[in-house]
């Protein structure tokens, strides 16, 4: 992996409509329920199909549709672990593992707001309870939502919408 233009996975976000927005691209590769929970599932050590759809709830169509997509796009991989009858395996790639920070977000959000008593938690390799944080790499303070602004890079656009 060297140049950036080689780390992009394979989709065309231009298409979309709207704002340009690298959210709105993520959000209709991985933004499905069922898209997100199975690579949940992977980062957690459950490769198998049917573990991932036993763990997710997801109908098996729908998730192997999503599967399917993902692989397509370039955020899980197949791995074969049987050759008769043909089975396969399904893993992250580097971009699937880069996913671990969106779904800690999530989780820390719907522990916040929506679970009374949180059901899972995760741990640090120092055997500490993670405590999602973001940082500035410029000048090393905590970053909090008042902290932030809207920077647009796109010419044709500002903060409230297209230019005229």
């Amino acid at each position: 992996m060297g140049d950036v233009s080689d780390d992009v996975l394979d989709f065309d976000a231009t298409t979309l409509p709207g704002r340009p927005c690298s959210m709105a691209a993520a959000l209709s590769l991985v933004g499905e329920k069922w898209a997100l929970l199975a690579v949940r599932e992977i980062f957690w050590g459950n490769h198998r199909f049917d573990e991932i759809a036993r763990n997710t709830g997801a109908p098996r169509d729908r998730l192997a549709a999503r599967l399917r997509s993902l692989e397509a796009a370039g955020v899980v991989e197949r791995q074969r672990y049987s050759e008769r009858p043909p089975r396969f395996e399904y893993h992250l790639t580097p971009a699937g593992r880069d996913l671990s920070t969106v779904m800690d977000s999530l989780r820390s959000w719907g522990d916040r707001w929506l679970a009374g008593d949180p059901p899972a938690a995760i741990g640090h390799s120092c055997g500490e309870v993670l405590d999602g944080l973001y940082v500035c790499r410029h000048c090393g303070d905590e970053v909090r939502n008042l902290d932030l602004e809207l920077q647009m890079r796109m010419p044709d656009w500002d903060r409230s919408g297209p230019l005229a």
